[in-house]
């Protein structure tokens, strides 16, 4: 077996299972040191037992590497695929129709993974596009794009187009909604992107009319695609409570200016809670079932997002990304 492909499957199943980044990274970074060494010393370092000499080559991935080169298939690998199970058991009619996910992250930004390994990661998944949604400037702890980046990382993924087609990266951002409500981005360079999504990341817990206003502000941005995990709240840990607004006012507003409502899957946010789901629903809202995905292995959590759907009565009509991507960029431009 390829060592390469062994390490990176190890990293999904891992990433998958949300074990933590730092194992992760570890498994990816030895498949790219892997990645650059012969094949021949490779098999000759097995063989002798040095694998451990490599840098940033320990025991548990020596064990990977060997048994691949050797010819057999890594007795790792083959247990983490026995522990591998469904996320959820309901939502699946839904996420048999879903053809791309309209949020998530590279290295560019908080994510852990370069824009091809997220690609890779998508296609093999049986995605036919993605979204990427690096963060914006203001987020300095995401490492937030700056408009030079931004466009730097434009030419990157018309680069990658080329090279994966048919599949497609659609360019995007997910914007900081400031505290007024404006978007923390250049407005010409918004204007250039296939998707914005626009989520608060500050002050969650302002007031609830002055937060109602900053997300009705927000939402009538014409360049705002998508509305992002909407109550920042989270339910793992010590979690954080659900930021205070007039959902009836911002969900109202989302279907009148044509905003997707985004149905997060990430499993410590969930966001929105299936009341606000309803609600929305109820409203006339469309939904975006988007990953939020920081990592490769976590484009496979759509199912969490699915089954709150399906159980909201949310059916794959009301969702943004059950279309093609001529067909999403098409209701996109008329909007």
């Amino acid at each position: 077996m390829d060592p390469v492909a062994a390490l990176k499957q190890i990293a999904l199943y891992l990433e998958r299972a949300g074990e933590a980044t730092q194992k992760v990274r570890a498994f990816r970074r030895a498949a790219a040191r892997v990645a650059e060494i012969d094949a021949a010393e490779l098999r000759a370092r097995a063989t002798a037992g040095t694998l451990t000499e490599i840098p940033g080559i320990g025991n548990t991935i020596a064990l990977v590497v060997a048994e691949s080169v050797l010819g057999g298939e890594p007795s790792y690998l083959v247990k983490l695929a026995g522990t591998q199970t469904a996320p959820v058991a309901g939502g699946g009619a839904l996420r048999a129709a879903l053809r791309g996910d309209c949020h998530t992250h590279s290295d560019w930004s908080d994510g852990g993974s370069p824009i091809r390994e997220m690609a890779e990661a998508a296609i093999a998944l049986g995605h036919e596009w993605i979204v990427l949604t690096d963060h914006s400037p203001r987020l300095r702890v995401a490492h937030g794009l700056s408009a030079d980046r931004l466009r730097r990382q434009l030419e990157l993924v018309a680069e990658l187009n080329v090279e994966l087609a048919p599949f497609l990266i659609l360019t995007g951002i997910e914007v900081d909604i400031l505290l007024d409500g404006s978007l923390d981005q250049e407005e010409d360079l918004l204007a250039e992107l296939d998707v914005v999504v626009a989520s608060v990341h500050s002050k969650l817990r302002m007031p609830k009319a002055e937060m109602t206003e900053r997300m009705l502000t927000a939402v009538a941005n014409p360049h705002v695609d998508i509305l992002g995990h909407c109550t920042g709240r989270l339910v793992v840990g010590k979690g954080r409570p659900e930021s205070e607004f007039d959902p009836r006012a911002v969900f109202s507003a989302c279907a009148a200016h044509g905003v997707a409502v985004e149905i997060n899957s990430r499993p410590e946010r969930l966001d929105p809670p299936r009341r606000l789901l309803r609600e929305a629903a109820d409203l006339g809202c469309d939904f975006a079932v988007n990953t939020d995905a920081h990592a490769p292995g976590q484009l496979d959590w759509l199912p969490f997002g699915c089954q709150r759907a399906e159980e909201c009565g949310i059916g794959p009509d009301r969702v943004i990304n059950t279309r093609t991507a001529d067909e999403l960029l098409t209701a996109i431009a008329a909007r």
